[in-house]
Protein backbone atom coordinates (compact mmCIF):
# COMPACT_ATOMS: atom_id res chain seq x y z
CA UNK A 1 0.00 0.00 0.00
CA UNK A 2 1.01 3.59 -0.63
CA UNK A 3 -0.24 6.42 1.54
CA UNK A 4 -0.81 10.08 0.78
CA UNK A 5 -0.53 12.01 4.03
CA UNK A 6 -1.00 15.50 5.41
CA UNK A 7 1.13 16.78 8.26
CA UNK A 8 0.36 19.83 10.39
CA UNK A 9 3.08 21.82 12.11
CA UNK A 10 2.34 22.19 15.81
CA UNK A 11 4.14 25.55 16.04
CA UNK A 12 2.93 27.32 12.88
CA UNK A 13 -0.08 27.22 10.59
CA UNK A 14 1.81 25.14 8.04
CA UNK A 15 0.72 21.92 6.32
CA UNK A 16 2.73 19.45 4.25
CA UNK A 17 1.45 16.84 1.76
CA UNK A 18 3.51 13.81 0.76
CA UNK A 19 3.31 10.09 0.02
CA UNK A 20 5.04 7.02 1.44
CA UNK A 21 4.71 3.31 2.12
CA UNK A 22 5.24 3.74 5.88
CA UNK A 23 3.45 6.79 7.38
CA UNK A 24 4.69 6.24 10.95
CA UNK A 25 8.34 6.06 9.91
CA UNK A 26 7.94 9.01 7.55
CA UNK A 27 6.48 11.14 10.36
CA UNK A 28 9.52 10.26 12.51
CA UNK A 29 11.82 11.32 9.67
CA UNK A 30 10.03 14.68 9.34
CA UNK A 31 10.24 15.27 13.10
CA UNK A 32 13.94 14.36 13.17
CA UNK A 33 14.61 17.07 10.58
CA UNK A 34 15.69 14.71 7.79
CA UNK A 35 13.55 16.56 5.22
CA UNK A 36 14.96 20.05 4.51
CA UNK A 37 11.60 21.49 3.44
CA UNK A 38 9.87 20.55 6.71
CA UNK A 39 12.76 20.94 9.14
CA UNK A 40 12.06 24.58 10.16
CA UNK A 41 8.42 23.83 11.08
CA UNK A 42 8.98 20.88 13.44
CA UNK A 43 7.35 19.19 15.27
CA UNK A 44 4.70 17.73 12.97
CA UNK A 45 1.58 15.70 13.60
CA UNK A 46 -0.22 13.44 11.14
CA UNK A 47 -3.73 14.80 10.59
CA UNK A 48 -4.91 12.97 7.46
CA UNK A 49 -3.99 10.10 5.17
CA UNK A 50 -5.42 8.11 2.27
CA UNK A 51 -4.41 4.63 1.13
CA UNK A 52 -3.73 3.83 -2.53
CA UNK A 53 -3.14 0.44 -4.13
CA UNK A 54 -0.25 1.52 -6.33
CA UNK A 55 2.48 4.14 -6.37
CA UNK A 56 1.23 5.97 -9.46
CA UNK A 57 -2.17 6.60 -7.89
CA UNK A 58 -0.53 7.94 -4.73
CA UNK A 59 1.74 10.27 -6.72
CA UNK A 60 -1.18 11.65 -8.71
CA UNK A 61 -3.24 12.15 -5.55
CA UNK A 62 -0.33 13.97 -3.85
CA UNK A 63 0.05 16.31 -6.83
CA UNK A 64 -3.72 16.96 -6.85
CA UNK A 65 -3.83 17.75 -3.13
CA UNK A 66 -1.09 20.35 -3.65
CA UNK A 67 -3.22 22.25 -6.18
CA UNK A 68 -5.66 24.99 -5.23
CA UNK A 69 -8.62 22.70 -5.82
CA UNK A 70 -6.99 19.92 -3.80
CA UNK A 71 -6.30 22.30 -0.89
CA UNK A 72 -9.95 23.30 -0.92
CA UNK A 73 -10.96 19.63 -0.73
CA UNK A 74 -8.62 19.09 2.23
CA UNK A 75 -9.96 22.18 3.98
CA UNK A 76 -13.51 20.87 3.61
CA UNK A 77 -12.53 17.39 4.83
CA UNK A 78 -10.57 18.79 7.76
CA UNK A 79 -12.98 21.60 8.65
CA UNK A 80 -13.95 20.10 12.03
CA UNK A 81 -10.32 19.33 12.91
CA UNK A 82 -9.17 22.84 12.05
CA UNK A 83 -12.04 24.37 14.02
CA UNK A 84 -11.16 22.32 17.12
CA UNK A 85 -7.49 23.28 16.90
CA UNK A 86 -8.17 27.02 16.63
CA UNK A 87 -10.71 27.15 19.47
Amino acid sequence: MFYVYVLQSTIRDQAYVGFTTDPKNRLKEHNQGLNPSTKPYRPWSLIYYEACLNENDAKHREVYLKTTQGRRLLNRRLRDYRYQVKV
